[in-house]
């Protein structure tokens, strides 16, 4: 048990039956009245973001996440498979478990799944991951503005938008927390 007086961000807890990752959190001691902590909570099921007050010196339950590297192998059409590093069991993860994360994800490179007991939870991504350019306009020269964009379409079938510089066939480093191009590889 944890008190949130405790609280930290990225700590995970289990309340109503739910895991959530604290994503905020403020202590709050008003004038009259008892002190309290203010959250944004992130339900790791669902995804879903919620704002909870706790009592101050509320005790909760600390939820305890596992992360177990693995190698992604390929995308089945439903889901996408995952090898264990160490005993080489497979695993399937279906789509509404990780749309937004497997845009970012390239054949045979390895990532941490977060489990709960044996719950799997989602991937944990890199800060930033490598992926190659397929198609996108032609480099222009001699354009007057240095923050013009262009359309690029990735080797994960992702589009974003890149430097006007950036050519067919270049590697580019990609922030998985925004989706944006961050700079070459």
């Amino acid at each position: 048990m944890v008190s949130s007086n405790d609280f930290k961000n990225g700590m995970t807890i289990l309340y109503d039956g739910n895991i959530y990752k604290i994503m905020e959190f403020m202590h709050v001691k008003p004038g009259k009245g008892g002190a309290f902590v203010r959250t944004k909570l992130r339900n790791l099921r669902t995804g879903a973001v919620i704002d909870y007050t706790f009592n101050a010196a509320e005790k909760v339950e600390k939820a305890v996440i596992d992360k177990v590297e693995m190698q992604y192998l390929y995308d089945d059409g439903n889901a996408l498979v995952f090898m264990d590093n160490d005993t080489y069991e497979q695993i399937e993860l279906p789509y509404s478990l990780v749309e937004y994360e497997k845009q970012f994800l390239r054949e045979n490179q390895n990532v941490n799944i977060e489990k709960y007991g044996n719950e799997i939870i989602g991937i944990l991504l890199p800060d930033k991951v490598t992926l190659k350019v397929v198609e996108c306009d032609p480099a222009s020269k001699g354009s007057a503005s240095s923050n013009q964009m262009k359309d690029a379409v990735l080797e994960t079938g992702m589009t974003i938008k890149v430097p006007l510089f950036i050519e067919s066939g270049e590697d580019i480093i990609i922030s998985t927390d925004t989706g944006k191009y961050s700079s070459r590889a």
